[in-house]
């Protein structure tokens, strides 16, 4: 039970990281990406190959962060001048072409066969100081997404407290989200007390996540960050200013394609062998459920978006099968089902997610 938490937490992390650079093309910018699974793909397998090369790790995976926000240029550069609706489409076409390249070209990503056994971090037996050391940076960690979690939600209660019933919305999912990151913390500090090569990897994903979190959420209220959700709002007033909106744009674009690119990188690391198969449009589908279940424009509501998206995963996949009322496939498309009904609700109810503001909603506009 203990490594399987370890585990739900490094998909959690990970899934995170990806939507946060969804929430910063869309959330922000008002850019519809349905193709972001791209990025990631770029990311995992630049990531694998260059260690297989012999190139380090982390260098490896900001090299794959930085061809992913290339792809993000070239993508761009093409299709920021036309309606947002050829973005989209534009998107999820490179994403299937991408994922093909990778089925197809043998000689780079040995296909349907996939990279394996490459390089993986922390994958170390190390020592009772170095254990310490990497217990002190989980719990580092830790108290720094309580910290987060008390802010996020002490701006949710201010945001609803115009709504009728908007407060105890906010501090029930409060309570939830309080709960489930202690669980998770307790469970990672008895998961690093018998070290393993997971327990590492929660750790490294856990501070990738809290970096990119941090960045972002000190650009989002820096004088770019602005400019960004003036783009989304009305891109023509901004340009009325002299701001070069389509500059932006692409800068948005790239920023989010590199923030996903490190996103595959760990999941190269989490899966330990890639296959194409694994960068299907649905990976880009579950992140648009989380940023839309958290609040679009809300880095706080990506994070507990991602949180609650992969404790229903969990939980779902555990209950249904002993209630034996149907079969595994049944229970899948089962799965899939409850949540979009759950998106139609909250679309219904709170259309602007958990955390997210409704003045400053994308949809519907």
């Amino acid at each position: 039970m203990v490594d399987y938490l370890v585990s739900l937490t490094i998909w959690t992390a990970l899934y995170a990281i990806f939507a946060l650079g969804l929430n910063l093309q869309w959330g922000f910018t008002g850019l519809i990406n349905f193709g972001h699974v791209a990025f990631a793909t770029i990311g995992a397998y630049t990531t694998a190959i260059l260690t297989l090369q012999g190139v380090p790790i982390a260098i490896a995976a900001i090299i794959g962060a930085a061809l992913a926000s290339l792809l993000g240029l070239l993508i761009g550069t093409s299709t920021l001048r036309l309606r947002e609706d050829y973005l989209a489409i534009v998107t999820i076409g490179v994403s299937e072409l991408i994922r093909l390249v990778a089925l197809n070209e043998e000689w780079l990503t040995k296909g349907a066969f996939g990279v394996q056994r490459y390089p993986l971090p922390l994958d170390i037996e190390p020592n009772i100081i170095v254990k310490l050391l990497i217990i002190a940076v989980f719990t580092g960690v830790a108290i720094f997404a309580f910290w987060q979690l008390w802010r996020a939600f002490g701006k949710g209660l201010r945001s609803s407290s115009e709504t009728k019933g908007g407060n105890k919305f906010v501090i029930i999912w409060a309570a939830l989200a309080g709960f489930l990151v202690l669980g998770l913390y307790i469970n990672g500090l008895i998961a690093l007390s018998d070290y393993n090569y997971k327990g590492g990897l929660m750790v490294v994903s856990l501070v990738i996540l809290a970096l990119v979190y941090g960045g972002l959420e000190f650009i989002a209220h820096s004088p770019w960050g602005r400019i960004l959700k003036a783009i989304r709002e009305d891109e023509e007033i901004p340009r009325a200013l002299g701001k070069n909106v389509f500059w932006y744009k692409l800068q948005s674009l790239m920023l989010g394609g590199a923030i996903a690119g490190l996103s595959g990188a760990l999941l190269a690391w989490q899966l330990t062998t890639i296959y194409p198969t694994n960068f299907e449009p649905l990976l880009t589908f579950n992140a648009w459920i989380i940023v839309i279940l958290g609040g679009s424009g809300n880095n706080a509501g990506t994070l507990l978006g991602a949180l609650i998206f992969w404790t229903y995963d969990s939980l779902t996949r555990f209950a249904l099968p002993y209630f034996k009322i149907m079969n595994d496939s049944q229970a899948g498309s089962f799965r899939i089902m409850v949540i979009g009904l759950i998106l139609m609700v909250l679309m219904v109810w709170r259309p602007q997610g958990i955390l997210g503001n409704k003045d400053e909603l994308t949809l519907g506009r």
